[in-house]
């Protein structure tokens, strides 16, 4: 059952405390301040300090319900901490706990390496993945003290993530998810057990900026746990598919071995990039099944479609079971198409003040998109889900919320011996769901999805 969490609330004046508290702790003048277009509320501002500028970001929370650790002063304090051992991290100037808001200092440079040489692109990677093996090194005891949960054998290092994300994901939940259902399952009956070694992990790793052709600093520690370190690199893999980390994944994973002396597992690699994929989906499933007012309803959509697509990818590799090729689906205009041109052409029309009303403009205009999409050829795909559903539980379903109840009830009492069969039922499911939305500007990333090649 989902519950209501707005979050925090940014208005003038919690923005006003804010500043204030910036001035406070700098000891400045705050001479510039933008906001940054994004889903969280963050802002950059200058400083003026004795004459001198200081750059600092101020990173707030992001609200709703999809914070698998709500306090934003954990990630402050391991930010800190990861800054006192030498990693490249921003400084922790403060914490502001009304409204919750991180002050550090500035990362300089860009996200988009695409202007990089080759040899840059080497020279980065080599950079970043010595960064990573640097911080799986560094003692525990300090991240414990910040808050971080430290798990214990093999079952317990593999499956931290999950751990942490089960709570939320029970909370939240909105609707039957037979396949988060399954892999959970899977998951659990497939742990890697000859893993009992953890380390400080990113988690939510590949995010790091580069300033003329070389690597500045790491960013976005909200995620950070204790476990196995793989999990860093098969996140950063996934995230390579759409955001390129500069040099190819096996040369990152070669700079990895060299700066750790330690050769990676493959196999375990890739059944973190299957948990990742499936924490992920289940940290989203609760808002894109019943959305919550401010929400960022678009990007969700998309972290929920690609890494869907991502777990049947990882899955069905380890598992040894192929992904069932689908016919085309028939092109169909859908019943509400005028109306839903119309909308899309009142929607584009709205001319906003500013950018950050300017992104939400093109997000309106993406989920219609995605609702002329669902409007043309949902009704068809369900009904072919539920006769798969039927035809599998050897039952009749009068609707598609009766038959995905029904067959997650199914798959939490199936055993390893149905494997074979759910994940070809399930792959092909979620394979129709991407054949309706790919081809729209929110579903493309999930497009591009491919299993991460280390080797």
């Amino acid at each position: 059952m989902t519950e209501q969490n707005i979050g925090p609330v940014y208005d003038d004046a919690a923005l006003a405390r804010i500043f204030a508290e910036v001035e406070r702790i700098t000891g400045g003048r705050i001479i510039a301040s933008e906001r940054q277009v994004r889903w969280r509320p963050a802002w950059f501002v200058d400083v003026e300090v004795d004459g001198a500028v200081v750059h600092l970001h101020l990173r707030g929370d992001r609200g709703g319900n999809v914070a698998i650790f709500p306090d934003l002063k954990r990630e402050a304090d391991i930010i800190d901490v990861l800054h006192a051992h030498g990693i490249p991290v921003p400084k922790i100037y403060g914490y502001l706990a009304d409204p919750p808001c991180i002050i550090m200092q500035t990362i300089t440079g860009t996200r988009d390496l695409s202007g990089l040489t080759e040899a840059q692109k080497s020279s980065v990677g080599r950079e970043y993945m010595t960064a990573v093996a640097a911080m799986h090194k560094l003692p525990l005891e300090p991240f414990m003290q910040a808050g971080v949960h430290r798990p214990d054998g093999a079952e317990d290092i593999a499956l931290v993530g999950l751990t942490a994300y089960m709570p939320q994901y029970r909370q939240t939940k909105a609707r039957p998810e037979p396949l988060l259902e399954f892999v959970i399952g899977w998951i659990r009956r497939n742990v890697p057990r000859h893993r009992t070694s953890a380390s400080f992990i990113q988690f939510d790793s590949g995010q790091f900026l580069v300033d003329g052709g070389k690597m500045t600093q790491l960013y976005d520690f909200e995620f950070s746990m204790i476990g196995d370190p793989l999990v860093d690199l098969a996140t950063m893999g996934m995230r390579n598919t759409i955001e390129p980390l500069g040099a190819p994944l096996p040369e990152l994973v070669r700079y990895y071995e060299e700066a750790s002396g330690e050769p990676v597992d493959h196999e375990a690699l890739l059944f973190h990039v299957l948990q990742f994929s499936l924490l992920g989906t289940m940290q989203f499933t609760g808002t894109v099944a019943k959305p919550e007012p401010a929400d960022p309803h678009a990007v969700y959509l998309q972290f929920d479609l690609a890494l869907r697509r991502s777990i049947l990818l990882a899955l069905a590799s380890l598992a040894g079971v192929p992904l069932p090729d689908l016919p085309p689906l028939p092109d169909r205009t859908g019943d509400n198409a005028n109306l839903i041109a119309k909308l899309a052409d009142t929607v584009s029309g709205i001319t906003p003040l500013d950018d950050f009303a300017g992104a939400q403009l093109a997000s309106a205009l993406e989920l219609v998109e995605w609702v002329a999409r669902a409007d043309a050829l949902r009704a068809q795909v369900v009904a072919h889900d539920i006769a798969d559903v039927s035809a599998a539980l050897e039952a009749d379903f009068a609707d598609w919320p009766a038959a995905e109840a029904a067959l997650e009830q199914h798959v939490m009492q199936a055993g390893p011996e149905d494997d074979a069969a759910l994940i070809t039922l399930l792959a092909r499911i979620e394979g129709r769901r991407l054949q309706v939305f790919g081809p729209t500007s929110i579903g493309k990333a999930a497009l591009a999805v491919r299993l991460p090649q280390t080797r």
